[in-house]
């Protein structure tokens, strides 16, 4: 997939003036998943999850101190049981894996798992131009498959997509009659999709967590899609980043505990789907051949570096379905396969910050994402980090960064940043319609809306006094 993140202001635009998508993301926002991690909390105790979260922190912090043992070990343990793992430097080279193995065993239809590495190599694309048809199972993935579109959430992939919008595409490539009951709708999918299961040759899927302990791969889903994909084709292929690799069962036992509560707020997922080798004998179902692809993809440019901690992420989606950022222009605007403020670390890191330039400063840093993040990593802090990375470079605008020298020289001189503030509130107080608000504000065009009342952002106007000079007036009595 194309990263077109360097154009997140354009597509943020466009995201925020499109009625359609608005009232979808409002609905979202309200009624959510959002809402639904909330419950799951309290149900299971604030402290206790706060425990449980710590825990699983120390886990993906013990898994990545030494990701190359368990990578080794899971390596070793996999084989053993009939495995194939293989090792790709980045996600082109993920693609073309995949692509020598649909001919090595002649594939003519791929049948998919949700798997956000695979959206990373492009392999839907890929695939077609190698004569390989590509289905995507998950209902999210299938709907925006037949819009063409990509993910706007790693979790809701259609989420932005209403129920008519819905409704549409079922009927123009279902042929069949309109219809808008969503049970109706569903099971309208799951015909269309059953055939595709039965005549699969390939099954990919991604991994939510490799276990090194036995040479296992697992995929947490609601819809039981997964396991179709990952027994009824005569191959499968697991293909995730290396760092999804944890020591033990055990380890496991603890993150499965967190990551549903955290993605949708369910107590646990309604299937744990485990592929450790190839089919036996005595096995009813399962690949004749199984393949890992281990993908690095920039994720061992972070390991021992002050980004590091972003390696923790489960890809449970907390972050974004608690972002106002994201709230407001969904995760197309983000412009590659991580939106929100992951994406916001993720993107710049995977890509290069040359090619994300303003997904680090596409947040407020209201601290919300680090709050819930079942593995606590610590978002706005590394956001901070990328634009600390974006100046030293000489990334950002020339005007911003000659504004903040500025800045900074009148915030070591006290009397004239005194006058200079004195001087301010009162041209903000001067800018205020009657109401006191400020719609426009010169230099600020970014930040202060659109000149016109009701449109775009806007602020209440100061009192035309700094703090100082009202504290000084408070002190004087009346």
């Amino acid at each position: 997939m194309k990263a077109q993140s360097v154009r997140f202001k354009a597509r943020s635009a466009d995201a925020m003036a499109n009625p359609v998508l608005q009232r979808n993301l409002g609905r979202f926002a309200t009624g959510g998943l959002g809402k639904l991690r909330a419950d799951a909390v309290a149900a299971y105790g604030s402290q206790a999850f706060e425990d449980l979260r710590e825990a699983a922190k120390a886990i993906r912090d013990r898994s990545l101190a030494s990701l190359d043992v368990w990578i080794a070990q899971f390596e070793q343990e996999a084989v053993r049981r009939g495995a194939t793992v293989l090792f790709a430097e980045t996600a082109e080279d993920a693609r073309d894996l995949v692509l020598e193995i649909c001919r090595r065993h002649d594939i003519r239809k791929a049948v998919k798992s949700k798997s956000m590495l695979s959206e990373e190599a492009g392999l839907n694309e890929a695939l077609a131009e190698a004569g390989v048809q590509p289905v995507e199972t998950d209902l999210g993935e299938y709907i925006i498959q037949l819009a063409g579109e990509a993910p706007s959430h790693i979790i809701a992939p259609a989420v932005h997509k209403s129920r008519d919008e819905v409704s549409d595409l079922f009927e123009q490539h279902h042929g069949t009659p309109r219809k808008t009951d969503i049970p109706q709708m569903t099971r309208e999918a799951r015909e269309a999709l059953r055939a595709h299961f039965l005549s699969g040759d390939l099954g990919i899927s991604g991994g939510n967590f490799l276990i090194a302990e036995t040479g296992s791969g697992i995929i947490v889903t609601n819809e039981g899609n997964g396991r179709m994909v990952t027994t009824l084709p005569r191959v499968h292929v697991c293909i995730t980043g290396i760092e999804k690799v944890i020591p033990t069962l055990e380890d496991l036992s603890t993150l499965l505990r967190i990551l549903p509560r955290s993605a949708t707020g369910q107590a646990i997922s309604n299937y744990a789907s485990f592929f450790t080798g190839v089919r036996g004998e005595a096995d009813a179902e399962g690949p004749e051949h199984m393949y890992f692809v281990l993908v690095d993809g920039g994720r061992t440019n972070l390991v021992g570096t002050d980004l590091q901690d972003m390696l923790r992420c489960i890809r449970c989606g907390a972050c974004m379905n608690h972002c106002p950022v994201y709230g407001a222009v969904g995760g197309h605007a983000y412009g590659w396969v991580y939106p929100g403020p992951m994406g916001a670390v993720l993107t710049p890191a995977y890509v290069g910050l040359e090619e994300a330039l303003d997904l680090p400063q596409a947040a407020t840093l209201c601290g919300a994402c680090s709050v819930v993040c079942p593995v606590k990593i610590p978002l706005p802090d590394l956001m901070r980090t990328l634009r600390e990375k974006q100046v030293e470079r000489g990334l950002r605008p020339e005007s911003e960064r000659v504004g903040l020298r500025l800045w900074s020289w009148f915030a070591q001189h006290p009397k004239l940043y005194a006058l200079a503030t004195r001087i301010a509130v009162r041209v903000m107080r001067w800018h205020a319609d009657k109401a006191g608000m400020i719609y426009w504000m010169p230099f600020a065009s970014g930040w202060v809306g659109s000149g016109k009342a009701g449109e775009g952002r806007f602020l209440p106007a100061p009192a035309g006094k700094t703090f100082r000079e009202l504290l000084a007036a408070r002190r004087r009595g009346p």
